[in-house]
């Protein structure tokens, strides 16, 4: 069964959904596509799936984004579009090339360096309504980005990986399909997946009072739990992986009230270290939900109970410690990394990623304060 929801905008979702393509760009107006991927989603032919739906419209293509997106993953983009006289944008695959295409898209009608619409600048406000319609089509169940207010590109000016935040960057629709994630590989999928049991484990715990992105949150995390393993072991359970591409979109919901400092410990790692991002995040989370636990025991506490841990009769503090088990075993069992030595990263690299993590805006919402100290003690704990 396909469902039509409108939180936060338009998600089309549901195995087969992506059939509705041509009509959802007639909706929008989108006569002249631009679409945005990689060459991983090029080679496994999803882009000639997309394109071939598009018929006899008139397209351009841009397969050039990058792991971890740079400006190289931008400015060729809008060359292109610009190019090809394109009217709107379809975004094809993971959190890169929907993150590439969001910042594609901004550049197309707005003229500042992006440094300049940087989150912790309050470059929000310097962006506008007037972006070209685009249609997000996610190819994993990870970033949620398909129905996501930012964008994440590492900028020289910067540095560092860079959010730029604003409603006006959320896609016009999003197109959640299952199917296309079927055969995407086993590695892939649990690093995916553990990117978003981050994103809905974190909000729920990061600071402020947000009870729907609470409850939100911490549904995600009773989701992945369940599904996650399944998805990993066989690809093509229908159940797990709806469930999994659910959980993802319930992720970037939720993490409107605040990521925390696993997201800023993450993105130095893949600046500096080249990993890609759900990995760091799976190896980091049990690391901070430890260094949070003397002032988050009660929702760690919840969090136990989201993942499966009998916590009848155990005090908070060691139901918060269950939690924290229960990540690791859940690592564990998607045959994930332990230690972040054992996914390449050098011990020479921390006093490069330590200033970096601490210029990342997402562990201002962390529950407890984080120091440089904290930074570098997190990092040497988890190499």
């Amino acid at each position: 069964m396909i469902s039509t929801w409108s939180f936060p905008n338009r998600i089309v979702f549901g195995c087969g959904a992506i059939e509705q393509l041509p009509s959802i760009a007639g909706l929008l107006e989108a006569r002249r596509p631009l679409v945005v991927t990689d060459p991983g989603v090029a080679r496994c032919g999803l882009l000639a799936r997309i394109t071939g739906l598009l018929g006899n419209s008139a397209y351009a293509v841009f397969d050039r984004v990058e792991g971890n997106p740079t400006e190289a993953s931008v400015y060729p983009g809008v060359d292109v579009y610009q190019s090809g006289r394109c009217d709107s944008v379809i975004a094809l695959g993971g959190g890169s090339a929907l993150d590439a295409a969001k910042a594609i898209r901004l550049k197309i009608t707005h003229d500042l360096p992006l440094e300049e619409y940087d989150d912790l600048k309050n470059g929000g406000d310097r962006i506008t309504a007037d972006l070209p319609p685009m249609i997000a089509i996610a190819t994993t169940s990870g970033t949620g980005s398909e129905v996501g207010r930012s964008t994440v590109i590492t900028l020289k000016a910067t540095g560092r990986k860079t959010v730029i935040f604003s409603p006006h960057l959320i896609p016009s629709v999003a197109i959640a399909d299952p199917e296309l994630t079927f055969d995407l590989p086993a590695h892939l999928t649990a690093a995916t997946g553990m990117d978003a049991m981050t994103h809905n484990l974190e909000a729920y715990l990061s600071i402020g009072f947000h009870p729907m992105c609470d409850a939100i949150g911490i549904k995600g995390v009773e989701i992945v739990a369940r599904n996650l393993p399944v998805a990993v072991r066989d690809g093509r359970t229908v159940e797990a992986r709806t469930n999994m591409m659910a959980a993802a979109i319930m992720g970037a919901v939720a993490f409107q009230k605040g990521l925390g400092t696993v997201h800023s410990l993450a993105h130095p790692l893949s600046t500096v270290a080249g990993m890609h991002h759900g990995l760091t995040n799976a190896i980091l989370l049990p690391h901070v939900m430890r260094f949070n636990l003397p002032v988050s025991r009660d929702r760690l506490a919840d969090v136990a109970v989201a993942l499966g841990v009998d916590t009848h009769g155990m005090t908070a503090d060691h139901a918060a410690l269950a939690a924290i088990d229960a990540i690791e075993k859940l690592n564990d069992e998607i045959g994930l990394p332990k230690r972040l030595r054992d996914a390449g990263v050098r011990e020479e690299m921390i006093p490069t990623m330590v200033p970096l993590a601490m210029a990342d805006g997402c562990r201002l919402c962390n529950p407890r304060t984080t120091s440089s100290e904290d930074m570098e003690m997190l990092y040497r704990g988890a190499f």
